[in-house]
């Protein structure tokens, strides 16, 4: 599944290859993770113009207890994105969105060994991944938007078939043609399901990522745990002006002192006769 991935946050970018601005207010990080501020397009309204928002990545459906909530829904599957409560709402409501991408990141494992890859098009246009959008409030009653990518199944893909664990199913997020943004935001739920397909292995270019770092993984009981620092992370993710928090530096423990040899070792020579 697509945790972490480069969105597409130059202007000129956007006006060219979807025809919207972001805010101009705003600067998302160059990286997105799940629970950090990205760019999506919707349409404005029932109007055929469209718009570029800012949300957090991982759907925060009305009734989420908190922010933290979004870090287990970034992505949606499509097989079941009609029945799942996280989804089904913003789907049956039409809240479908485009979400531009520069880049994605998987785990690729015919090693043996976890090695991070980058996904992009071979031709060098930016990616239109499908998604769902919402609105959800926070305690002050603020509203905060968010968003998902919708996944289909990738088994024997020719880029997307070579990532995840072995064993793990194959998936994918969707990837539209740029032609094809009107339609899928203007679509009938029962419309937009044609376009929940696997794109072409072909226009699509993958090698390892030279900037590759290995995460650590989370003990399993943290995702079951709320994130008591959710609120936090997001006026800082949403601040332009906040600066990035730095580890603070500690210096280094002096070396151990060198053991003497015992009183009567003698010569070293003897150590070895």
């Amino acid at each position: 599944m697509c945790s972490n991935y480069k969105p597409v946050t130059l202007q000129d970018r956007l006006l060219a290859h979807f025809g919207v601005a972001r805010p101009e207010d705003a600067d998302p990080p160059e990286l997105t993770y799940a629970g950090r501020v990205a760019p999506f397009i919707v349409r404005e309204d029932d109007r055929e113009a469209l718009a570029c928002h800012l949300g957090l990545y991982g759907l925060l459906p009305d009734w989420a207890p908190n922010l933290a909530f979004g870090r287990r829904t970034y992505n949606c599957r499509s097989e079941t994105m009609r029945s799942k409560p996280s989804f089904r709402d913003a789907w049956f409501a039409g809240r479908r969105c485009v979400i531009p991408v520069e880049m994605l990141f998987e785990n690729c494992w015919e090693t043996g060994d976890p090695v991070r890859w980058a996904i992009c098009r071979s031709n060098g246009d930016p990616m239109a991944v499908a998604g769902l959008w919402g609105v959800w409030h926070d305690p002050q009653g603020q509203p905060v938007l968010s968003f998902t990518m919708i996944t289909v199944n990738a088994d024997g893909h020719g880029v997307f078939g070579r990532m995840h664990p072995p064993g793990d199913e194959k998936r994918m997020p969707v990837i539209l043609r740029l032609e094809d943004q009107q339609a899928w935001l203007h679509a009938t739920p029962a419309e937009a399901l044609a376009f929940l397909r696997p794109f072409p292995a072909e226009g699509l270019q993958a090698e390892p990522d030279p900037a590759a770092w290995k995460p650590l993984a989370e003990p399993r009981s943290w995702a079951q745990s709320d994130d008591l620092f959710a609120d936090d992370w997001h006026r800082a993710a949403t601040d332009p002006k906040a600066r990035a928090l730095k580890a603070r530096r500690t210096r280094p423990a002096p070396p151990p002192p060198k053991p003497s040899p015992p009183a009567d070792a003698g010569d070293t020579g003897d150590l070895f006769g």
